[in-house]
């Protein structure tokens, strides 16, 4: 509970702790206190935002379960961020030893397999329940292909893509058969009072 305090206790006052010394205070905080063999580095990446390399001794377990642990620590420290400087707006970027670059190209080789099934089989396909980070990756990475469009479908923090055709033609068919079949019907209604008349 005093680690909470420490870092949730008050807001910083602005000048007097800037962004980097309040990611700096949290991770020293996080390390010290998860008993992991962790070191790190932080620096300014300007329109970028700010980096964070964590390494060690333990860096793999950062990287276990597609990076939960990374991801986590990156989410505390923006949290905290976000509470001690509230109009503070900047991207943290945590990464471990190229993790994150390995990642993100395993998802873009991911996305191209799950468009090439929905351009084939003309139906729409769906990727695995992702953090908003890796959903964004797959969404800009696939809008600039016009045969497909993507969607986030589900609640919570995690949520599946929907990647599907842009073009689907049932809907055309089906409004294009409505109008032959009332034609048609004009056309006989049409034909019997002319006998009529006859």
């Amino acid at each position: 509970m005093n680690l909470f305090k420490k870092f949730f206790g008050s807001k910083a006052s602005g000048e007097a702790n800037d962004i980097m010394d309040v990611v700096d205070t949290t991770l020293e905080g996080v390390l010290q206190n998860s008993g992991l063999e962790l070191s790190y580095d932080i620096d300014d990446d300007g329109d970028e935002g700010i980096g964070v390399e964590i390494f060690g001794e333990d860096e793999e377990l950062l990287k276990e379960k597609e990076g939960q642990l990374l991801d986590a620590i990156q989410f505390f420290t923006k949290r905290v961020v976000q509470h001690q400087l509230p109009e503070a707006r900047v991207r943290l970027n945590f990464d471990s030893n190229g993790f994150r670059e390995e990642t993100n190209q395993a998802l873009l080789e991911l996305a191209d397999r799950l468009k090439s099934m929905a351009l084939e089989k003309k139906k729409s396909v769906y990727c695995k329940a992702l953090p908003p980070k890796d959903r964004r990756i797959i969404h800009q990475h696939l809008s600039g292909d016009e045969r497909v469009k993507t969607r986030s479908v589900g609640d919570g923090h995690y949520k599946k893509i929907k990647i599907f055709p842009a073009t689907g033609g049932n809907n055309n068919n089906r409004r294009g058969g409505g109008r032959r079949n009332n034609n048609n019907r004009r056309g006989n209604g049409g034909a019997s009072a002319q006998s009529g008349n006859r």
